[in-house]
């Protein structure tokens, strides 16, 4: 298993020619379905949330849209947290009491982001993603691949995109696999197990609660 710094060479490596090819290849355009900004359900029947990682800066970028509380914006990623209790790596968007996101407006069928402009990453390169550990996949499975790109379940998919936005796109989706690298090894290098009772998220900035404040004087020494 390559290390996470073999793999953010490897991101900074990446051609961005290469990744507008692939997409070029597999095709896409945007719907507007809205599949992307909703909750699932799963082959249980069960409700399944929505889940789009977030980075802390772009929590930070959405809270100063409209002066939002940090959960307003963002919440625990729930892998690793149940009954109110546990340790998580990540942030998520945060959802509506639907399990959709809670920047998701639909009218007459047609969905629409109401903070398009300062969309995190993963969203704003939804359905693509890259084929290198330590990068995010977003919801739903890889259902196409070319070179280092792979395409998940989507509608928009296998639609004429030009070789502007298919390199705007690979540009965004290269931005993307460096910064979800460098976030994880961030992660890794700050983590101190807490003391801390209730949900504890590690991001890159250390150690913080749901609220988004950070813990302080509850490490274990």
């Amino acid at each position: 298993m390559e290390s996470l710094e073999s793999e953010l060479d490897a991101a900074r490596d990446l051609s961005v020619a290469s990744l507008a090819d692939a997409i070029e290849s597999i095709g896409f355009e945007c719907t507007r379905c809205g599949a992307c900004c909703k909750g699932e359900t799963t082959a249980d029947g069960d409700p399944e949330p929505h889940t789009a990682t977030v980075f802390p800066d772009e929590v930070r970028t959405l809270q100063e849209r409209e002066a939002y509380d940090w959960r307003d914006v963002a919440r625990p990623m729930p892998y690793g947290v149940e009954d109110g209790e546990g340790e998580t790596f990540e942030w998520a968007l945060q959802t509506d009491a639907c399990g959709d996101c809670t920047f998701y407006e639909e009218s007459e069928g047609e969905g629409a982001c109401t903070v398009h402009e300062d969309r995190p990453l993963i969203c704003e390169t939804y359905p693509f993603s890259v084929a290198l550990g330590g990068t995010s996949q977003p919801m739903g499975e890889a259902v196409d691949s070319a070179g280092m790109v792979r395409a998940h379940e989507c509608e928009g998919l296998g639609r004429d995109i030009t070789r502007e936005d298919a390199e705007a796109l690979a540009a965004t989706l290269k931005e993307r696999a460096i910064r979800e690298l460098e976030e994880a090894i961030a992660v890794r290098e700050n983590y101190e197990p807490t003391d801390t009772e209730g949900i504890v998220v590690h991001d890159s900035e250390g150690q913080k609660r749901p609220d988004g404040t950070k813990v302080q004087n509850e490490r274990h020494t």
